[in-house]
């Protein structure tokens, strides 16, 4: 009997313990709010992001900038130049346009002449420090002459010439391997000389600067012709320029038909009637016969006014303009080229002289000084005066 009872207890303790287990095995596992949550946080985010999210993105490579460039020189040449331009060489009075462009002291390569800094060339004289350090390429003037050996071993980026034409222009690039970009300017109202200025200011960056002193050339040349436009041929008196400089010096003989100061303020200059389209030397006797009213000279050439005036005096004398004290001084812009600045002073000079009611509210000394601080970077009135060139009434034969 204990026998089976004994038996009884045994198998109603497996069984439970079976049951058990059974229970236990068949309920859910169970997870944290917690965790459901970043669970699920985490399968949006799979889900949300582009295939792509989960690779390297690719990094593209930064663009370079050109090495060089080109540009269309005053010649109609494509010229190849480096993109940053700091050391030049000038030729042909070239570095006279870079003055005006706002970048000669890029320039480290110039003439003789210019390394001189002569009065006579504004630009030259403002410059005159720098040039002095530059190294001689030419000898500049009318028989310039190019020192081609010490121009290739210049380390330049490029050269500047004015004046030369296209095959001189073409060889002496062939030859050095150094861009060359051809420039030229005739007069300051003519649109050679503003496409030169806008021309470097792209090469060497002055752009800004070029803008400026062309909007301020192009202002002066509306006020000349606004002021003197409506001016009838009756009313308007002749005038005569003569000692002017070309080729060389020249005495009162020297003069010019369509001279630029005269043509900006429409003045009847008797020596248009010639024909002739720039400057020429007059026979005196028609001088005589134009018998003009004002004659303005050049004072760097009256020594030799004065030297025929002490061999022929009756023909000065005989000339109203001379009899009645209308004989003027006026600077020569034409020295290794067209200073235009000078030009420019002349033609208000000549306007305030020719139509005093006109120019009646012009400071004459203090246009001058607007004109050359634009162009040049400074006064320089003071400058011709100091040097015994400057404007006014002159007497000749003293």
């Amino acid at each position: 009997m204990k026998k089976y009872v004994s038996f009884l207890l045994a198998l109603t303790l497996v069984l439970a313990m079976l049951a058990a287990c059974a229970q236990k095995s068949s309920e859910p596992q169970t997870t944290s709010p917690s965790q459901n949550t970043e669970a699920a946080v985490e399968t949006e985010k799979q889900e949300d992001k582009p295939e792509s999210a989960n690779e390297t993105p690719e990094t593209e490579p930064a663009e370079e900038t050109p090495a060089t460039r080109t540009v269309t020189d005053l010649q109609g040449r494509t010229v190849e130049v480096p993109a940053v331009v700091e050391r030049v060489a000038t030729l042909g009075s070239a570095p006279r346009m870079l003055t005006y462009a706002g970048c000669a002291d890029k320039i480290i390569g110039c003439s003789d002449l210019e390394k001189e800094g002569n009065y006579g060339m504004p630009y030259a004289y403002v410059n005159k420090d720098h040039f002095s350090s530059c190294t001689s390429i030419s000898s500049g003037g009318s028989g310039d002459t190019t020192y081609t050996e010490a121009l290739a071993v210049l380390d330049v980026d490029l050269i500047f010439y004015f004046g030369a034409d296209a095959d001189t222009l073409d060889t002496l690039q062939a030859q050095l391997e150094v861009p060359v970009i051809g420039l030229y300017a005739s007069n300051f109202y003519d649109d050679n000389f503003f496409q030169t200025l806008r021309l470097i200011g792209t090469v060497m960056g002055t752009e800004a600067h070029v803008e400026e002193v062309i909007g301020a050339i192009q202002g002066w040349i509306s006020d000349l012709d606004a002021r003197t436009r409506d001016i009838s041929e009756e009313e308007k008196p002749t005038v005569y320029t003569g000692a002017l400089g070309f080729r060389g010096p020249h005495g009162f003989e020297g003069t010019s038909a369509n001279f630029p100061p005269f043509v900006a303020i429409h003045a009847k200059n008797v020596v248009d009637e010639t024909g002739e389209k720039g400057t020429v030397l007059i026979d005196l006797e028609q001088v005589a016969v134009w018998d003009p009213d004002y004659i303005f000279l050049n004072p760097d050439s009256m020594y030799l006014v004065n030297e025929d005036y002490a061999v022929n005096a009756a023909f000065y004398d005989n000339l109203t303009a001379v009899q009645e004290g209308r004989v003027f001084s006026m600077v020569s812009y034409n020295y290794n080229a067209t200073n235009q600045e000078l030009a420019i002073v002349d033609a208000y000079y000549a306007g305030t002289i020719l139509y005093p009611e006109a120019f009646a509210d012009v400071d004459f000394e203090a246009k001058a000084d607007e004109i050359f601080n634009v162009m040049l970077g400074q006064d320089y009135l003071h400058v011709l005066n100091e040097n015994g060139v400057g404007f006014g009434p002159i007497t000749i034969g003293e």
